[in-house]
């Protein structure tokens, strides 16, 4: 048997592979954590405007500024939607890639455990040959005593 784990290089390309897929998953969630920071800022300076118009012209202006943040918040909320689906599709490529890696590292496990069993069988082999040559030694020695 080989003593090398025959797909090696697979398991490398399986864990560069889990990398990449870990490092898309971080850009995905940073991003969704800096949208959602300013969906709140955005939302907490809509809501902290407390003006009083004075006049037509400044009512007409605000309701205009109202009206103009809640189609901004609208929008924000899509993007945000847009993230979730982002960070919800990189959990998934991760997850594929990490189970991908899983499968080959009990393959190699598995490779590993097959080569010690045979280790220990070929030094128990070795230990049988050298008792029983010992054994016949002895028999040998013992019969030229008698």
């Amino acid at each position: 048997m080989k003593r090398l784990f025959p797909l090696a290089g697979l398991l490398r390309l399986r864990h560069l592979q889990q990398d990449q897929a870990s490092v898309d998953l971080a850009a995905a969630n940073s991003a969704r954590r800096a949208h959602d920071e300013r969906h709140l800022h955005a939302r907490a300076a809509l809501y902290g405007l407390s003006a009083t118009p004075t006049n037509m012209a400044a009512l007409h202006a605000m309701a205009a500024a109202r009206a103009s943040s809640r189609s901004m918040l609208s929008d924000l909320d899509a993007l945000g939607r847009n993230h979730e689906t982002a960070v919800a599709e990189a959990q998934t490529v991760f997850d594929a890639a990490r189970a991908d890696s899983i499968r080959l590292e009990k393959l190699e496990l598995r490779h590993a455990e097959a080569l010690a069993a045979e280790d220990l069988h070929v030094e128990q082999t070795v230990l049988d040959e050298i008792a029983s040559t010992r054994w016949h030694r002895d028999q040998i020695a013992g019969g030229d005593d008698q």
